[in-house]
C-alpha cells in the first residue's frame, strides 16, 4: 500500500466512528485534528446496545464486513488485557416470539458457518445459569458462544487517549461544525463562531447529523435514522454475563454490575419535540426494567441508573455508507446502523484508504456513490433502497 499521508486531516464526530478513525490516523503518523459538538460518547454511542454480532439475515458482505468487526475487537481484547472489564465475549442468546420461529434464522447462521447452538430451557439453565430459562419459549432460542458486548465511552476514551499520545488534536464542545466546499472540493471547517480550520481532507462521522451535513453539500443519501433509547440501572449484586435479544428486552451487561435495556416497542414510544428533542415516557422506563427482570435470573429488583434519549443513525437500506465521497473531493463519510460491531474495522480502513488513496475493495459495496450509479433502486415512496439485481 503506498502511503501519501495527506498533511492534515479533520475528523468530525467524537462517537465510536470517529474516535477510531483518528486512532488509526495517528498510527499512519497523519496530522489530524478531532472536533465533535459536545462531548465525546454524548451520541449514539453513548446510547448503544453494543451487541457485537453478525447474527440473523444478513448480505454476504455486510456479515463478511461484521465478522471483521467482531475479529478487531477480539484482537483489541487480547492486546489491552484491561479492557476485559468493558469488552467481553460471553455469548448472545435469542429467541422468538409466540407467533414466531427462530428456526429458519438458525439454518441460515449454521449454513454460513456462525458460531449457533440451539437450546431448550435445559440447556440455557445448564448453559447460562445468569438466565431465567422458564422466560424461554417452547421453542427454544439460539445461543451465539462469539457473541459479545462492549461499553462504547471506555472504548472511546481509550481510543482518543491513543489519538492524543500520537499528536492529535481533540477539541470537545466546539458547536455545530460546518465542512467548507471551495471549487466543489473541501478545504476546511468552519467553527459556529465562524472560524476556519484548513485541511487536506475531512471524514464525516457524525451520526444522524450525517444526511443532513452531506445534503448541505449537494450529495442525497437515504436516511431512515430514528428515535431510540437506553436504559441502564444501578448494579444488579447478581451477576449478567449474556447479552439477550428477546422479543419484549435485549439486555447487555454494563462493566460495573449492571445491565443496559432497549426493545423496539420501546422506541416506537419516544416521544420527538418540535425543536428535535426527544423524551421517553416513564412508563415505558419501568416496562422495561420489568421485562427486563423477568428473563434474568432470580428475578432482580431493577434501577434506573440512567436514561438516554436521541437519534439512532440508521442508513436508508440499512447497510453502510462508506468512504470517499466522489461528487465533493476532500470528503470522506462514515453512516451507519450497528456503529459498535463496525466500530474498530471501520476506523481502520477509512484510515488506509485516506493514507493511501486506495478504495478498500472490502468496502466496495458501502460506497456512498451506490445510490447514484444505479446499484440501487428507492422503493415507490423513496423510503428504503434495495440493491438491483445484476449478472456480476
Amino acid at each position: 500500500m503506498h502511503i501519501r499521508r495527506p498533511a492534515h486531516v479533520i475528523v468530525l464526530g467524537g462517537g465510536i466512528l470517529g474516535a477510531s478513525t483518528a486512532a488509526h490516523l495517528v498510527r499512519g503518523r497523519a496530522r489530524v485534528t478531532l472536533l465533535t459538538e459536545g462531548h465525546a460518547a454524548d451520541g449514539a454511542s453513548g446510547r448503544s446496545l453494543s451487541w457485537l454480532n453478525s447474527s440473523g439475515a444478513r448480505s454476504e458482505h455486510y456479515n463478511y464486513l461484521r465478522l471483521l468487526g467482531i475479529d478487531r475487537y477480539r484482537t483489541w481484547r487480547v492486546q489491552h488485557p484491561r479492557s476485559e472489564r468493558f469488552l467481553r465475549f460471553d455469548g448472545g442468546l435469542k429467541w422468538a416470539g409466540p407467533s414466531d420461529s427462530l428456526q429458519d434464522t438458525f439454518t441460515q447462521e449454521r449454513s454460513r458457518g456462525y458460531d449457533a447452538v440451539w437450546l431448550d430451557r435445559s440447556g440455557v439453565s445448564k448453559r447460562l445459569p445468569d438466565v431465567r430459562a422458564a422466560a424461554v419459549p417452547d421453542q427454544g432460542a439460539i445461543f451465539n458462544p462469539g457473541e459479545g458486548w462492549v461499553h462504547l465511552p471506555h472504548l472511546i476514551t481509550e481510543l482518543l487517549a491513543e489519538a492524543r499520545a500520537g499528536g492529535a488534536t481533540v477539541l470537545e464542545g466546539v458547536g455545530a461544525v460546518d465542512v467548507v466546499s471551495d471549487d466543489g472540493a473541501v478545504r476546511a471547517i468552519r467553527l459556529a463562531d465562524g472560524r476556519r480550520i484548513s485541511a487536506d481532507h475531512v471524514v464525516l462521522a457524525t451520526g444522524a447529523a450525517v444526511p443532513g451535513q452531506l445534503a448541505a453539500l449537494g450529495v442525497h443519501v437515504p436516511d431512515a435514522t430514528v428515535p431510540a433509547c437506553l436504559i441502564t440501572t444501578a448494579p444488579l449484586g447478581v451477576p449478567v454475563r449474556t447479552v439477550l435479544n428477546t422479543p419484549r428486552v435485549a439486555v447487555r451487561p454494563m462493566p460495573d454490575g449492571g445491565v443496559a435495556l432497549d426493545s423496539r416497542w420501546a422506541e416506537e414510544s419516544v416521544v420527538t419535540r418540535a425543536d428535535g428533542a426527544c423524551s421517553v415516557p416513564d412508563s415505558t422506563v419501568a416496562r422495561l426494567l420489568d421485562e427486563a427482570a423477568n428473563v434474568i435470573a432470580g428475578n432482580p429488583a431493577l434501577a434506573v441508573r440512567s436514561v438516554g434519549v436521541g437519534l439512532k443513525p440508521i442508513p436508508g437500506d440499512g447497510e453502510p455508507i462508506v468512504g470517499a465521497v466522489p461528487a465533493v473531493p476532500g470528503l470522506s463519510v462514515l453512516f451507519t446502523h450497528s456503529g459498535a460491531t463496525l466500530g474498530l474495522i471501520l476506523g481502520e480502513l477509512m484510515a488506509e484508504q485516506v493514507l493511501s488513496g486506495d478504495p478498500s475493495p472490502v468496502l466496495r459495496r458501502f460506497r456512498v456513490d451506490r445510490f447514484m450509479s444505479g446499484d440501487m433502486q428507492p422503493s415507490a415512496d423513496g423510503s428504503s433502497w434495495t440493491p438491483v439485481r445484476s449478472a456480476r
